[in-house]
């Protein structure tokens, strides 16, 4: 009986053994796990730290050296560069052009102001339009011993026979004593090269019924982008209203500058424009009947 219970107590000890044996090994496992754990996220936490520290920006490449931008230069309709010409205004001899909006005008009154040499009036504008002063002005100024031409007002959407039919029937160039302007300021939808085949067109059908080359009119902008190069031939009233002269993009006969639309003029009830006379350029350049 002793002898049995002696090696059941064995046995159970050395299962309790084995048990414990097991749980220390177990426990040992999970104290490693656990350090390697707490040092692989110490770890992650260092190099968190390190990676928040502010880094030293990259050096920057050396940059090479850029052209100086050329200076922008004035275009014409061919897009060419050329060289521009610069003028020098004359505004001791001004003049004035005038239409409907200037209304009734005291002419005597504007030519004893003694500061009009030359007056441009409105006759025509497209294909039916004669401006309702005109007849009344044309007399007017020529009473009162103003030189005096007129201008017709081209539209672009108008074909050129019918315009040059309306300012034919207006227009008697013996009345006159300056060649006549053609107003250019539109250049409607039409392509470029048709708008200037209409535009010669009737710039001809001028030529050759009076015998004259007429003045151009139009503004500095209007020229370099559209009449440079195919209407250099002509003598043109540039319009600017500005202090510094404009600038045309080639040699065109730049002859009068309309520098001011707001003048004021003795005999005219609010404002007028005003034009005066280019460089070499006088009365005797826009004469149908120049003095020799």
């Amino acid at each position: 009986m002793k002898l049995r219970l002696t090696a059941r107590t064995i046995s159970r000890a050395i299962v309790l053994a084995r048990v414990h044996i097991i749980f220390v090994v177990a426990v040992f496992a999970c104290t490693t796990a656990e350090a390697k754990i707490n040092k692989s996220k110490k770890t992650a936490e260092k190099a968190e730290l390190i990676d928040d520290t502010p880094q030293p920006d990259a050096p920057m490449p050396a940059l090479s050296p850029q052209p100086m931008m050329a200076p922008e230069t004035e275009i014409g309709a061919h897009e060419e560069v050329v060289v521009i010409q610069h003028h020098r205004p004359n505004r001791k001899i001004a003049g004035i052009d005038v239409s409907h909006y200037q209304g009734t005008i005291n002419w005597r009154e504007v030519a004893r102001s003694g500061t009009v040499e030359y007056v441009y009036i409105k006759a025509t504008e497209g294909e039916s339009l004669v401006d309702n002063t005109y007849r009344t002005n044309l007399n007017g100024a020529r009473r009162a011993g103003l030189r005096v031409g007129i201008y017709h007002f081209y539209i672009p959407s108008v074909s050129p026979q019918r315009q040059f039919n309306n300012f034919r029937n207006a227009v008697n160039l013996k009345e006159m004593d300056l060649l006549p302007i053609i107003d250019i300021e539109r250049r409607g939808r039409e392509p470029l090269l048709q708008f200037q085949r209409n535009l010669r067109t009737f710039i001809q059908m001028v030529e050759r019924h009076y015998g004259i080359k007429p003045i151009l009119y139009c503004s500095r902008d209007f020229y370099n982008k559209y009449l440079s190069g195919p209407f250099t031939n002509y003598k043109y009233m540039v319009a600017r209203y500005a202090e510094d002269v404009p600038q045309l993009c080639d040699n065109a006969a730049f002859v009068m500058w309309q520098y001011s639309a707001t003048s004021r003029v003795q005999g005219i009830r609010g404002n007028v424009d005003r034009s005066c006379f280019m460089d070499h350029y006088n009365l005797n350049d826009i004469l149908i009947h120049p003095s020799r």
